[in-house]
């Protein structure tokens, strides 16, 4: 991996405390002159800050056999898993941190701050990628990568303007922030990276300090974004959304925040790499990207889209997991659809369904209702028990900082409820609204759902 030789000059990866030229990261290490003892090796690289964890990368890739991705909070009990399933043989972490135990002959690397050195020329290893995924209570699964297929969604023509500064919401250890990474390294920009326990305010203050042109997140990071005054000292060109299904109503706001942003929405999961991107700032995605030959396919068998592609990862590491694919080749994305007209429209995940008396609710489908009401900047719907149905559907509302222009909360849930009684079957209105002051998200930028009923 190497950074696009069009032009180095002035381009830079930084973070809140400092920032280096591409230029000085190609031309150093962080790694003491110690970088070839971990030649062909399985290396979990997890250093908690960023920048260090970037600079490691950049290192590593064609020297380590295989790199482990490890964003920050992986619990030591599942951090010893990793390291078992990986067959890990060293450890990266940050200079300050604790010596962690493994109890197994894990030899333990700090990154240090970049020194000048001569680059090795050992970079024959076709290293592994590997991301833990998300949305598991136990051990993350572990999804395995090779460098060409991160890469091929990557369009080499786009976002080469001199003045590219990329921003993003992600770690750049998950699929999604390391696509952004990557862009910048490919491409012609620069890259302002978020610390950990960095405020979103604080995150926004510094994109804007520093020009930020692009941006990537999930629509539950760019609804918390928009809360903020700061949110509006950036304008970015371009907006991407990723990770969670974006409803009309977020897509509606970030054009009322940023008329002059090209919004694009990157359909795809860690399993099947970026399957498609939509461009036209409406919610689905026509049915044209369907049964359509080509690089990427993606079909839709009993409401579950399927995609078969290049950019999909290999396999599975650990214990009796599953093919990533079928028999030909497509994978099973376990996101459901609805087909109306010329557009198919996201309902929600398979495994989210709230079952209402043996009728399926998909929560995302009621937050769409909810959300559009302008009083409202983010929800959750979920299920409750009732002795009766089994289940029943609440949500939790947050709503706007200005809502006061909009009445007392009474009125504004009469109206979220009488939209929802307009546009929703009458299993999938909720009963109740509870109006928050946050809701809960996860690292990965996803609202954490309750896995039980309240």
């Amino acid at each position: 991996m190497q950074a696009s030789d069009s032009t180095r000059k002035g381009r830079f990866l930084g973070d809140r405390k400092k920032r280096i030229s591409l230029n000085q990261i190609l031309n150093s290490t962080v790694f003491d002159g110690k970088v070839r003892e971990l030649a062909g090796k399985s290396v979990l690289l997890a250093a908690h800050d960023q920048l260090s964890a970037a600079l490691a990368l950049i290192e590593l890739d064609g020297m380590a056999g295989r790199l482990v991705l490890c964003p920050p909070g992986v619990p030591q009990p599942h951090l010893k898993a990793i390291a078992k399933y990986a067959e890990a043989d060293a450890i990266v972490i940050d200079a300050d941190e604790p010596q962690p135990d493994f109890g197994r002959s894990i030899r333990t690397y700090r990154t240090s701050v970049a020194a000048s050195a001569e680059r090795t020329e050992l970079r024959d290893q076709e290293t592994e990628w590997v991301f833990l995924t998300s949305g598991t209570t136990g051990v993350p699964k572990m999804v395995l990568h090779r460098l060409t297929s991160l890469v091929a969604p990557i369009d080499p023509a786009e976002h080469l303007e001199d003045d590219v500064v990329w921003g993003t919401f992600y770690d750049i250890r998950r699929y999604a922030g390391l696509q952004t990474f990557l862009r910048t390294l490919l491409g012609n920009g620069s890259l302002i990276l978020a610390g950990s326990d960095e405020l979103p305010v604080d995150y926004l203050a510094r994109l804007a300090a520093n020009s930020v042109t692009h941006m990537n997140g999930t629509p539950s990071h760019w609804r918390r974004a928009v809360m903020c005054q700061e949110a509006r000292g950036i304008s970015p060109r371009y907006i991407r959304l990723s990770g969670e299904i974006p409803d009309q109503a977020i897509l509606n706001t970030l054009r009322s925040f940023y008329p002059n942003a090209s919004i694009g929405q990157a359909y795809g999961s860690t399993e099947v790499g970026i399957a498609f991107e939509v461009t036209d700032a409406l919610e689905g995605f026509p049915e044209s990207f369907v049964a359509v030959a080509g690089e990427v396919e993606v079909k839709v068998e009993n409401s579950s889209v399927w995609v078969r592609s290049p950019r999909m990862a290999t396999r599975y590491l650990g214990p009796d997991e599953p093919p990533i694919s079928d028999s030909s080749g497509f994978s099973d994305t376990g996101d459901i659809v609805e087909q109306r007209g010329d557009r198919y429209y996201f309902l929600g995940r398979r495994t989210g369904i709230i079952n209402v008396g043996g009728l399926k609710v998909h929560p995302e489908e009621v937050e769409a209702q909810i959300n559009m009401h302008p009083a409202v900047r983010m929800s959750c719907a979920r299920p409750r028990r009732n002795p009766i149905t089994g289940s029943i559907v609440v949500a939790d509302v947050v709503l706007q900082k200005d809502n006061d222009q909009n009445g007392p909360l009474e009125k504004i849930e009469g109206e979220i409820l009488k939209l929802c009684r307009e546009r929703l079957p009458k299993h999938k209105v909720p009963v109740k609204l509870h109006f928050v002051s946050s809701l809960a998200v996860a690292e990965t930028g996803k609202i954490i759902r309750q896995q039980g009923q309240a």
